[in-house]
């Protein structure tokens, strides 16, 4: 009887000692070389992990902090989502107008986008990421000149999803035009300012970047920093604070309306009958939604729960280091476990 007392306990201690914390694994991740960057992990509205672990520049040896502003890459996109739905709002633009009636300049054979299959990556222009990605210094003008010299869409308009950076550089253009600012200016006014994100800006060819932004490195700790002028589709740095502050505007409806904020996570249906990933700016998945960013030097990921008010936040600079979905599937399994 001792005997089995004693195994039992045994049992017990080893199924304990593997349950890892939210903040066990990111540090397990830091100590191996593998996260450089900052963290927030909020359960049931509640925080668990808030942590920044690493160098903003490693040569300097300057280290992080929490309001360490990082570039989010595609990150933006439900930005960029937000700032067309705040426009439909205004009734200044409807889903479904062709985005050619304010971009006029687009190719012939992008003339029937509509906003809607640019929002949900389902347009089917081409991806100017993997062509013109050695120009550091692209803007959207380079994207769309890209565009142009395309024979044509890639597959029918509304056929089937397929990401693309192109279409949400049409966005950005969108914004700009109907709100007659720039795509920064209408962020900083709009977004950050009402949200109090007080760490958060785009970096376009207007903006000169804070000093104590995070600096963008390779797996190998060499510099690999964040160059490209495109807006729309990336662009923004921010920090993990004003990320949740974000979260929880889009979840208390203090931007958007009641109908568009539900529109925000409306999967569209494809030519086929069947549902895509991909809502307005965000990826949709049983009651959560998600985005990762990745470009240069930094790698991210926002995952949020909208039935419990929980998510993970995670911003990196330290490039390919990061494993980014190996990493939130952990995190997820902890929020999960520890409940």
């Amino acid at each position: 009887m001792i005997r089995i007392v004693f195994i039992f306990s045994c049992t017990l201690l080893t199924l304990f000692s593997c349950k890892k914390s939210e903040k066990d694994i990111v540090i397990d991740y830091y100590n191996k070389g593998r996260f450089n960057g900052v963290l927030l992990i909020v359960k049931e509205g509640k925080v668990v992990c808030d942590t920044a672990l690493g160098f903003k520049n490693f040569e300097k040896k300057i280290p992080l902090t929490k309001n360490t502003p990082f570039c989010i890459a595609s990150i933006s996109k439900p930005f960029t989502a937000l700032g067309i739905m705040l426009l439909q709002q205004e009734h200044l633009l409807s889903y479904d107008d062709r985005a050619s009636r304010y971009v006029p300049d687009l190719p012939a054979y992008a003339q029937h986008i509509t906003v809607r299959q640019l929002l949900t990556h389902t347009s089917g222009l081409a991806d100017y990421e993997n062509v013109l990605i050695q120009n550091r210094k692209i803007t959207n003008d380079d994207v769309l000149n890209f565009l142009k010299k395309q024979s044509g869409l890639r597959f029918p308009s509304g056929n089937r999803f397929e990401y693309s950076n192109s279409g949400y550089t049409i966005l950005g253009r969108i914004i700009e035009t109907l709100s007659g600012q720039s795509y920064g200016k209408f962020m900083q006014s709009r977004v950050f300012i009402p949200l109090k994100m007080e760490h958060s800006f785009v970096y376009d060819s207007e903006t000169v970047p804070p000093s104590d932004r995070a600096e963008g490195y390779d797996m190998n700790k060499k510099p690999d920093d964040y160059y490209l002028l495109t807006i729309g589709d990336g662009s923004i740095y921010s920090t993990t604070w004003d990320l949740y502050k974000f979260d929880q505007a889009l979840k208390k409806h203090q931007l958007l309306n009641e109908e568009n904020s539900k529109i925000m996570y409306e999967l569209p249906i494809l030519k086929d009958g069947k549902r895509s990933e991909y809502a307005f700016g965000w990826y949709v998945s049983e009651g959560t939604t998600m985005h990762t960013g990745g470009i240069d030097g930094f790698r991210c990921v926002m995952w949020r729960d909208l039935r419990d008010n929980s998510c993970i936040i995670a911003l990196t600079n330290q490039g390919d280091a990061f494993p980014v979905y190996q990493f939130l599937n952990a995190e997820k399994k902890a929020l999960l476990r520890n409940k």
